[in-house]
């Protein structure tokens, strides 16, 4: 059951790769929550769709690998590029011709991208716990190694496409539980836990062999944003420090929210700070003639 359900749905199909939306009308300017890491399907925005449906057209779509969207294992499908080019087959099947985008963690890199490469198309971008070049990992998470097999795997150590292959789901319980790492997330865990063994650790190590942009080409297209910025963190995060996100803003000339002790994805766990400042963001940001439709 949901608190709001899309008035319509559909699907583009791009390389044989089908992508599914969902799209919730309203009259005033349209907002594309993105797609995260294909952990997660597009569900990790739940309790942000029914608030902002009431004041804003909604896009959502489950990016490959998760959701109702297909599940490729070859890690070409998970390019930059590709997750780029979906998200722009989106936007002009839904006839989506300007958007606000936000994006979470890798979506929060994804929402970035399309500004910069698509200053024409986006109209502000919320960048939330995103993930990117700048900066470093939290320290516990320095050591991982990805692609070594290892004798036995110990906290990040879990990390690694050999444990995802062989004992994906307690994977998925220990990365859930540094996501949601404020106290009395237990709802939040569960709800995490459960959408990512919707997908497969096979699918997940495809996404971590693909082609990625690299550091100085990240810069240069995060360097020339011109759009208004929403950088917001939590000062809790376990997956990615918030000096990052200082950082990220000051090269984007946005504005930081940070949230104290928040966690990585701070949408399901502060939903009511984040839908405010999403809201307000939009409402301070949107052409006039949009706000009054």
């Amino acid at each position: 059951m949901r608190a709001r359900y899309p008035d319509h749905t559909g699907r583009v199909v791009r390389d044989d790769i089908s992508i599914a939306y969902e799209v919730y009308e309203n009259g005033g300017p349209t907002i594309v929550l993105l797609p995260t890491w294909s952990l997660f399907h597009s569900r990790h925005w739940k309790a942000q769709i029914p608030y902002l449906a009431r004041h804003f057209r909604v896009v959502t779509y489950d990016g490959r690998g998760n959701g109702q969207s297909d599940r490729p294992v070859d890690p070409d499908a998970y390019a930059s590029q590709i997750l780029i080019a979906d998200a722009m087959a989106v936007l002009d099947a839904t006839f989506t011709e300007t958007a606000f985008v936000a994006g979470v963690s890798m979506g929060g890199s994804l929402a970035a991208m399309l500004a910069g490469l698509y200053p024409e198309r986006v109209l502000g971008a919320v960048l939330i716990g995103t993930s990117t070049w700048l900066g470093n990992e939290t320290p516990e998470r320095n050591s991982a190694a990805f692609e070594t097999r290892l004798d036995r795997y110990d906290g990040w150590d879990k990390y690694n496409m050999h444990y995802w292959q062989s004992n994906y789901r307690d994977f998925t319980e220990f990365f859930v539980d540094r996501i949601f790492s404020e106290p009395h997330s237990t709802k939040q865990w569960e709800d995490g836990v459960g959408w990512a063994n919707e997908t497969t650790g096979e699918v997940l190590v495809a996404t971590q062999l693909k082609e990625t942009l690299d550091e100085n080409r990240e810069r240069e297209v995060l360097a020339s944003i011109r759009c208004p910025v929403l950088v917001i963190h939590g000062t809790g995060d376990r997956i990615k420090h918030y000096s990052a996100a200082e950082k990220l803003a000051a090269i984007t000339g946005g504005t930081l929210l940070l949230i104290e002790g928040g966690g990585h994805c701070p949408q399901g766990r502060d939903p009511v700070v984040v839908n405010r400042a999403i809201h307000n963001f939009v409402e301070l940001n949107a052409p006039r003639q949009e706000i009054l439709k």
